[in-house]
């Protein structure tokens, strides 16, 4: 069999990985996001008094629905762990070099994650960071463009 025959005889179809669907976020999540659009960060507070900011429809520790209490958190955080990204692809969410962090916000008990916009020589493990919001916030986490570290006073 020669090369030319070989290579007519491979089947192949083009494939792109996407997830083409809409999702329901519920209302502790439609909570955390109408938020957003007001340009404000809210937690739920568990039965043990913990926050966890992103918001969950139940205890990660016991399985319990929270409360419907929620608490408004930070703006400002603290970086707990965080990657750099030195050459963004195409759909990322800056086009230059960012670090993908979680961030603890004050008053939270958990960590949120997210983009942080500054120079890698700066980035450390408890820095301080506050988000720097989108001009038109519509209710979703891209409300919050990314974090920036807060300046030495």
């Amino acid at each position: 069999m020669s090369q030319q025959t070989q290579a007519a005889d491979i089947l192949s179809a083009p494939h792109v990985l996407e997830y083409p669907y809409r999702r329901s976020v519920g209302p502790v999540l439609s909570r955390f996001f109408t938020a957003l659009r007001e340009r404000k960060i809210v937690g739920v507070e568990t039965s043990a008094g913990r926050v966890l900011c992103p918001p969950a429809e139940a205890d990660p520790e016991t399985g319990a629905a929270v409360s419907d209490r929620f608490v408004e958190v930070g703006p400002g955080g603290v970086i707990e762990s965080w990657t750099f990204v030195a050459k963004p692809r195409d759909k990322q969410p800056l086009a230059r070099p960012f670090a993908y962090a979680l961030i603890r916000l004050d008053g939270a008990d958990t960590a949120l994650l997210h983009v942080v916009d500054a120079d890698p020589a700066r980035l450390r493990t408890g820095a301080r960071v506050r988000p720097r919001w989108r001009a038109e916030t519509v209710g979703e986490i891209g409300d919050i463009e990314c974090f920036e570290l807060e300046t030495s006073r």
